[in-house]
Protein backbone atom coordinates (compact mmCIF):
# COMPACT_ATOMS: atom_id res chain seq x y z
CA UNK A 1 0.00 0.00 0.00
CA UNK A 2 1.66 3.16 -0.95
CA UNK A 3 1.89 6.15 1.79
CA UNK A 4 -0.69 8.75 -0.02
CA UNK A 5 -3.80 6.00 -0.06
CA UNK A 6 -3.49 5.01 3.52
CA UNK A 7 -3.65 8.39 4.27
CA UNK A 8 -7.41 8.58 3.09
CA UNK A 9 -8.16 7.02 6.75
CA UNK A 10 -6.34 9.08 8.43
CA UNK A 11 -7.14 12.38 6.26
CA UNK A 12 -10.86 11.84 7.41
CA UNK A 13 -9.84 10.91 11.18
CA UNK A 14 -8.16 14.24 11.14
CA UNK A 15 -10.73 16.39 9.74
CA UNK A 16 -13.22 14.80 12.24
CA UNK A 17 -10.82 15.93 14.84
CA UNK A 18 -10.71 19.02 13.44
CA UNK A 19 -14.56 19.78 13.64
CA UNK A 20 -14.70 18.38 17.22
CA UNK A 21 -12.57 20.98 17.81
CA UNK A 22 -14.45 24.05 15.78
CA UNK A 23 -17.83 22.31 18.26
CA UNK A 24 -15.61 22.60 21.36
CA UNK A 25 -14.92 26.72 20.14
CA UNK A 26 -18.48 27.51 19.73
CA UNK A 27 -18.80 25.84 22.66
CA UNK A 28 -16.75 27.86 24.62
CA UNK A 29 -18.08 31.08 22.88
CA UNK A 30 -21.44 30.19 24.58
CA UNK A 31 -20.38 29.39 27.93
CA UNK A 32 -17.61 32.25 28.16
CA UNK A 33 -19.96 34.45 26.25
CA UNK A 34 -20.43 38.00 28.02
CA UNK A 35 -23.47 40.21 26.86
CA UNK A 36 -23.53 42.87 24.24
CA UNK A 37 -23.82 43.00 20.96
CA UNK A 38 -19.90 42.17 20.34
CA UNK A 39 -20.02 38.77 22.04
CA UNK A 40 -23.56 38.25 20.17
CA UNK A 41 -21.59 38.77 16.87
CA UNK A 42 -18.51 36.73 18.22
CA UNK A 43 -21.06 33.64 19.27
CA UNK A 44 -22.65 33.96 15.83
CA UNK A 45 -19.23 33.57 14.25
CA UNK A 46 -18.42 30.59 15.86
CA UNK A 47 -21.60 28.75 15.31
CA UNK A 48 -22.03 29.88 12.09
CA UNK A 49 -18.11 29.22 11.24
CA UNK A 50 -19.04 25.56 12.78
CA UNK A 51 -21.78 25.01 11.01
CA UNK A 52 -20.39 26.10 7.26
CA UNK A 53 -17.54 23.72 8.36
CA UNK A 54 -19.52 20.10 9.39
CA UNK A 55 -22.14 21.04 6.23
CA UNK A 56 -18.99 21.64 3.66
CA UNK A 57 -17.56 18.26 4.88
CA UNK A 58 -21.01 16.62 4.63
CA UNK A 59 -21.56 17.26 1.15
CA UNK A 60 -18.06 16.50 -0.35
CA UNK A 61 -18.20 13.09 1.32
CA UNK A 62 -22.31 13.34 -0.51
CA UNK A 63 -20.49 14.50 -3.53
CA UNK A 64 -17.31 12.80 -4.08
CA UNK A 65 -16.14 10.50 -1.06
CA UNK A 66 -19.21 8.32 -0.74
CA UNK A 67 -18.40 7.36 -4.69
CA UNK A 68 -14.89 6.36 -4.20
CA UNK A 69 -16.05 4.18 -0.82
CA UNK A 70 -19.16 2.85 -3.37
CA UNK A 71 -16.58 1.95 -6.16
CA UNK A 72 -14.20 0.19 -4.00
CA UNK A 73 -16.84 -1.71 -1.88
CA UNK A 74 -19.99 -2.12 -3.69
CA UNK A 75 -21.83 -3.76 -0.63
CA UNK A 76 -21.16 -0.57 1.46
CA UNK A 77 -24.56 0.88 -0.11
CA UNK A 78 -26.66 0.63 3.19
CA UNK A 79 -23.70 2.34 5.27
CA UNK A 80 -23.45 5.10 2.76
CA UNK A 81 -27.49 5.19 2.80
CA UNK A 82 -26.92 5.24 6.79
CA UNK A 83 -24.50 8.00 6.60
CA UNK A 84 -26.27 10.34 3.86
CA UNK A 85 -29.45 10.06 6.53
CA UNK A 86 -27.42 11.14 9.38
CA UNK A 87 -26.26 14.22 6.95
CA UNK A 88 -30.02 15.12 6.21
CA UNK A 89 -30.65 14.90 10.43
CA UNK A 90 -27.60 16.86 11.13
CA UNK A 91 -28.37 19.70 8.35
CA UNK A 92 -31.86 20.09 10.30
CA UNK A 93 -29.91 20.49 13.55
CA UNK A 94 -27.36 22.32 12.13
CA UNK A 95 -30.14 24.77 10.66
CA UNK A 96 -32.25 25.15 13.80
CA UNK A 97 -28.18 25.87 15.57
CA UNK A 98 -28.01 28.43 13.18
CA UNK A 99 -30.87 30.24 13.39
CA UNK A 100 -30.98 30.25 16.92
CA UNK A 101 -27.61 31.83 17.11
CA UNK A 102 -28.59 34.89 14.26
CA UNK A 103 -31.43 35.17 16.46
CA UNK A 104 -29.99 35.94 19.96
CA UNK A 105 -30.93 33.11 21.74
CA UNK A 106 -29.83 32.74 24.79
CA UNK A 107 -27.47 30.78 26.49
CA UNK A 108 -28.83 27.38 27.31
CA UNK A 109 -30.75 27.29 24.17
CA UNK A 110 -27.72 26.89 22.45
CA UNK A 111 -26.39 24.49 24.58
CA UNK A 112 -28.98 22.47 24.30
CA UNK A 113 -28.35 22.81 20.31
CA UNK A 114 -25.00 22.18 20.64
CA UNK A 115 -25.46 19.28 22.89
CA UNK A 116 -27.78 17.75 19.98
CA UNK A 117 -25.27 18.42 17.05
CA UNK A 118 -22.67 16.95 19.29
CA UNK A 119 -24.63 13.72 20.18
CA UNK A 120 -25.44 12.82 16.36
CA UNK A 121 -22.01 13.87 15.51
CA UNK A 122 -20.15 12.11 17.61
CA UNK A 123 -22.68 8.59 17.13
CA UNK A 124 -22.40 9.83 12.95
CA UNK A 125 -18.20 10.27 13.18
CA UNK A 126 -17.71 7.14 14.97
CA UNK A 127 -19.63 5.10 13.15
CA UNK A 128 -17.87 6.42 9.71
CA UNK A 129 -14.79 5.66 10.95
CA UNK A 130 -15.63 2.07 11.55
CA UNK A 131 -17.36 1.30 8.36
CA UNK A 132 -14.74 3.61 6.29
CA UNK A 133 -11.82 3.75 7.53
CA UNK A 134 -10.54 0.65 6.00
CA UNK A 135 -11.87 1.21 3.01
CA UNK A 136 -10.09 4.50 2.14
CA UNK A 137 -6.86 3.07 2.89
CA UNK A 138 -7.28 0.95 0.30
CA UNK A 139 -8.72 3.09 -2.44
CA UNK A 140 -7.44 3.23 -6.10
CA UNK A 141 -7.72 7.31 -5.48
CA UNK A 142 -4.90 8.47 -4.20
CA UNK A 143 -4.77 11.62 -6.15
CA UNK A 144 -8.32 12.87 -5.69
CA UNK A 145 -8.10 16.44 -4.14
CA UNK A 146 -8.36 16.09 -0.08
CA UNK A 147 -10.67 19.18 -0.01
CA UNK A 148 -13.21 17.39 -2.62
CA UNK A 149 -13.01 14.64 -0.80
CA UNK A 150 -13.24 15.68 2.29
CA UNK A 151 -14.43 19.22 2.78
CA UNK A 152 -12.66 22.84 3.83
CA UNK A 153 -10.84 21.80 6.76
CA UNK A 154 -9.00 18.97 4.53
Amino acid sequence: MSQRVVAWGQELREVHRRLREALEVARSAVEDGAAGPTAARDLQLYCVGFCAALTGHHRSEDATLFDVVLAAEPGLAPVVADLKRDHSMLDQLLGELERAAMSGAGRDELLQHLDGVEAVMETHFRYEEKKLVDVLDASDRPEADRRELLGPLA
